[in-house]
């Protein structure tokens, strides 16, 4: 027999593994921008019921991933260009603040993390510019995974946060448009390595500048977001890729 606090538990845990699958689908591009979420559509998706997906629908509202629409549901947030720049110019603001108090508190072990991160990302982008099948899932995570060790000495848990919620609003628009920008893109990752150990924050941040820029030009350019985008918002994209 099952007792309430063990029932409690495992609903706990049953909302908790809704709210992680659908935010993952939103994320890396499986519901895309604009999708309705009809909650009796989701339950047989994500076996829970329409009370768990509600909340976690909410709670990913929350974080601006999807719009509430009161008695109309929900659907994914919308994608846009003026909204992406926002997100980057944020993303980097945080990171470029977190690199330089990190590069000045890691230790040997920090750089053994970031090293760590750099190789497997870098194997990874190696396999991609031969044109061989990657997972741009595990790609992308290997990407986070080594931002994300520049910054980990940084110190304060408060702008780690600010800066995966940032990072993970920026990664969704790069999968909605899968972008990958090539031997640019790795290069600068082999760099801010060199930065990291070198402990040159100046240049980590002006390498990391143009990192976010030039993936937010690709992405424009490439009107991959335009098909996704409300009318107004897909005028506005069309606008950004003929600068």
């Amino acid at each position: 027999m099952i007792r309430s606090g063990e029932a409690k538990e495992e609903r706990e845990d049953g909302g908790e593994a809704a709210y992680r699958r659908l935010r993952a689908d939103v994320l890396l591009g499986r519901l895309a921008p604009g999708r309705k979420l009809g909650l009796d559509g989701l339950r047989p998706i994500y076996e829970a019921g329409v009370g768990t997906l509600r909340e976690a629908l909410n709670r990913l509202a929350t974080e601006g991933l999807v719009v509430a629409e009161g008695q109309r549901g929900f659907t994914v947030a919308p994608v846009s260009a003026e909204e992406f720049r926002e997100i980057a110019d944020l993303r980097l603001l945080l990171e470029r603040h977190a690199i330089r108090l990190s590069f000045a508190a890691g230790d040997i072990d920090w750089e053994g993390r970031v090293v760590g991160a750099h190789h497997k990302l870098a194997v990874l982008e190696r396999r991609l510019l031969k044109g061989e099948a990657a997972d741009t899932g595990l790609w992308k995570r290997y990407d986070r995974e080594f931002h994300h060790a520049l910054i980990e000495a940084c110190g304060s848990g408060v702008l780690l946060e600010s800066y995966a919620a940032a990072y993970d609003r920026y990664l969704r628009y790069q999968m909605v448009a899968v972008v990958f920008r090539g031997a640019v893109a790795a290069e600068q990752h082999a760099a801010l390595l060199e930065c990291a150990l070198a402990r040159d924050a100046d240049r980590a941040a002006a390498v990391l500048e143009a990192h976010i820029a030039g993936c937010v030009d690709q992405v424009l350019r490439s009107r991959a977001l335009a098909p996704l985008a409300t009318p107004r918002a897909g005028q506005a994209l069309r606008r950004a890729a003929a600068r």
